[in-house]
């Protein structure tokens, strides 16, 4: 499954630069699909395409957050999901909203990365 940013979250900033996906951003701060992927449009759920580097509505505008289309925790990349390593108060964590497969998850990374 995705990984989450909980309320618990200090803001600390120490997960945003580890994640390979660029899926973490601090509160408040728009996103796109294109950051940190090869994405150049995406298509959506409902059938819309977007741009991949047009400007996305945060997730959250209090604390840092994962956009749970864009992690694949870490999968492909390293053993552990990097934002959990290295956060200092245990905030990031499983989102059960969103389980997802190692399957799904790597192939999740092999599309946003062109591979």
């Amino acid at each position: 499954m995705a990984i989450m940013i909980t309320d618990e979250c200090i803001n600390c900033g120490a997960c945003e630069p580890e994640c390979p996906n660029t899926a973490i951003y601090e509160g408040g701060v728009e996103w796109t699909w294109g950051g940190g992927t090869t994405l150049k449009e995406v298509t959506l759920e409902n059938g819309t395409v977007v741009d991949a580097n047009e400007m996305q509505k945060p997730v959250s505008d209090e604390f840092y957050y994962i956009v749970t289309a864009k992690c694949t925790e870490c999968n492909g990349f390293h053993e552990e999901p990097q934002c959990a390593a290295v956060c200092p108060v245990d905030c990031c964590v499983d989102d059960p909203d969103h389980p997802e497969t190692e399957e799904e998850l790597l192939a999740k990374k092999a599309y946003m990365h062109g591979e």
